[in-house]
């Protein structure tokens, strides 16, 4: 049957597809809306199941805060063209939004939230597959929680990082100073004894094969080990860091000089970049 103009742009608006793609499925369900949006989803199941193992290296990442909570989340495609899509970067948003009010403690838990309309993100994700062609993924959602919290995203939509202090009432320029030290130098811990063990013990070995290279004695290279190990924590860890703004302090200084007892209780990054 034959389809108006008004008809297939109702179906657009309702599904985001292209002009095209909604013509033939109002053709093929003889002007129902319901039939033509089912019609539209299988083929992003369709498409989904079919590009599934295709990679994903593209995307938006997005953050923000609300109150104590903040979160990044970071929906993946196949290529930069559809990243940088009005609608792509739409649904991005609303992912987050989701995130931020309900705050699910899991990936699985998000995409099982619903949107506006009732219907699960991960059924989103799948009609935007079938209306772009390309794979999609929510390749990250973090959080973090605290007395107060940040979020930074990064020009260009690809880094994004969050914070938690223990203390209420953090100035939101020092906040926001926290947040882009993480995102510029991609600390690995809060603080020393946060560094997971087995980064440490590399470390070590690292820095006695350097030792042992260069001719020092066997006697000297657990001491040596030790003096790379303190180098290591002061260039990883966020606390220890020299802030980017100012390197004659570290973090920890700067967040000292609004209380003594201000601190970072947590962070989280994410960035499509190779570091």
């Amino acid at each position: 049957m034959a389809v108006s103009m008004a008809d297939i742009q109702h179906l657009r608006k309702m599904s985001g597809a292209g002009m095209m793609d909604c013509k033939k499925a109002l053709e093929e369900a003889g002007g129902d809306f319901d039939k033509a949006m089912e019609i539209i989803r299988k083929k992003g199941q369709a498409v989904a199941a079919k590009r599934s193992d295709r990679e994903a290296s593209e995307g938006c990442v997005l953050a923000a805060q609300k109150g104590d909570f903040a979160a990044i989340v970071a929906l993946k495609c196949e290529t930069d063209f559809v990243a940088k899509n009005g609608e792509f970067v739409a649904l991005t948003q609303s992912i987050l939004e989701v995130a931020i009010e309900k705050q699910p403690a899991t990936t699985e838990e998000l995409l099982a939230s619903p949107l506006a309309d009732g219907r699960a993100i991960q059924d989103h994700i799948t009609d935007r597959i079938g209306v772009t062609g390309e794979k999609m993924e929510l390749g990250a959602y973090e959080f973090v929680k605290g007395a107060t919290a940040a979020a930074y995203i990064h020009p260009g939509n690809k880094l994004a990082t969050v914070v938690a202090f223990n203390q209420a009432d953090v100035a939101s320029q020092m906040a926001r100073d926290v947040a882009m030290q993480i995102a510029a130098m991609n600390p690995v811990a809060v603080r020393p004894d946060e560094v997971p063990q087995n980064v440490i013990n590399q470390e070590l070995e690292i820095a006695k094969d350097k030792a042992r290279q260069a001719g020092k004695p066997e006697n000297l290279l657990d001491r040596i080990a030790e003096g790379s190990l303190q180098k290591y924590y002061k260039e990883n860890t966020l606390l220890q860091q020299e802030f980017v703004k100012d390197s004659k302090m570290t973090i920890e200084q700067y967040l000292h000089t609004a209380n003594k007892e201000l601190t970072v209780v947590a962070f989280k990054r994410f960035t499509l970049n190779v570091d």
